[in-house]
């Protein structure tokens, strides 16, 4: 047998093999961010959820890995250069990527990780609605523009004063993780005067410092509980690893029921995996808001997508949730 070949019968194997390899499940990598929105996703990890339904699935070796990032910027950047197979991020940078791959790499949303209302808080006094905003304020948010807290802001402007001019409070923006931000809020002395934030980190806010106040709740900008944090993926992750996936939703949706039955545990496994120092009543205070609901379907997020697709900030017009969200089972109620 010649060298010759041996290399091509090396080559032709290869080529067979690489749909195995492209298929191959077993592994799944999961952005998350700051934040009680990530609560699935902190008892999915610290129960070791996604391995005990790899297991049901055929996948006793099923690897798990969290990333932690802040930004729907980064997340969405890792999640296209391959660094990252479930992105956690707010639905603005959803809709920013699902319209940005349409066509592509399809990127769409896989659950909702639940309803949560979001609090714009200042500390300025001056400052009573957004309108008050000045000069020398500075707006904390996780990504300015794309972060769903920016998005929902600009909704809110655009509701104010039109949409020309729904990017208006943009410049006033800084990019800041919530846990940054929220300490400047306390300490007092920088140049942050409010944050767009989520829970605990708004909660303590408003309990560190008797200054802070509610200048706008998301809720009220969409028109009822909304699911601000989701997960999606691409297409293909989602075709070509269908047992991880179910794995993973079903993991979900196990840390959901976990969550609503036993809110004591589910505060502890918070503590527990993020290390955090927040106040554990304060904690069981928003797992417990009936504002709040833990569970994987996506409610109210069409009111951003049509404003976003309104004012150009996605090319893409989605008809419905069905549209930016993988048709899954759990997706046929989703809003």
């Amino acid at each position: 047998m010649t060298v010759r070949t041996i290399l091509r019968r090396l080559a032709f194997t290869y080529l067979v093999a690489l749909p195995l390899l492209a298929q191959a499940e077993g592994r799944i990598r999961i952005a998350e961010q700051f934040g009680i929105v990530y609560l699935l996703l902190d008892v999915a990890k610290d129960q070791q959820l996604i391995q005990k339904h790899g297991k049901a699935q055929g996948l006793p070796e099923l690897q798990v890995e969290f990333v932690e990032l802040s930004g729907g910027a980064a997340v969405n950047e890792a999640l296209l250069s391959g660094g990252i197979d479930i992105a956690g991020a707010g639905v603005g940078p959803l809709l920013t990527i699902w319209d940005r791959t349409h066509g592509k790499q399809n990127v769409r949303g896989v659950a909702s990780l639940g309803n949560f209302p979001y609090y714009l808080v200042s500390t300025n006094p001056a400052v009573k609605g957004i309108a008050d905003f000045g000069d020398k304020d500075r707006i904390a948010t996780p990504a300015v523009g794309v972060s769903v807290q920016s998005r929902i802001l600009q909704l809110a402007s655009a509701k104010l004063w039109g949409d020309a001019q729904f990017n208006r409070l943009d410049r006033l923006q800084v990019a800041l993780p919530h846990p940054e931000a929220t300490a400047a809020l306390i300490k007092g002395g920088t140049e942050i005067s409010a944050h767009f934030g989520n829970p605990p980190f708004q909660e303590q806010v408003l309990a560190g410092n008797p200054a802070a106040h509610i200048v706008l709740k998301s809720y009220d900008v969409l028109g009822g509980p909304a699911s601000a944090t989701v997960l999606y993926a691409t297409e293909k992750f989602r075709k070509d690893n269908p047992k991880t996936y179910k794995a993973f939703i079903d993991a979900l949706s196990e840390a959901a029921r976990l969550v609503k039955a036993d809110p004591e545990k589910a505060a502890d496994i918070y503590l527990r995996t993020n290390k955090s120092k927040v106040d554990r009543a304060l904690l069981l205070k928003v797992i417990r808001n009936p504002e709040v609901d833990f569970k994987v379907t996506p409610e109210n997020t069409y009111p951003l997508a049509e404003f976003m697709h309104r004012v150009g900030a996605i090319k893409n017009r989605p008809a419905s949730v069905k549209d930016y969200f993988f048709d899954d089972a759990h997706i046929a109620n989703g809003s």
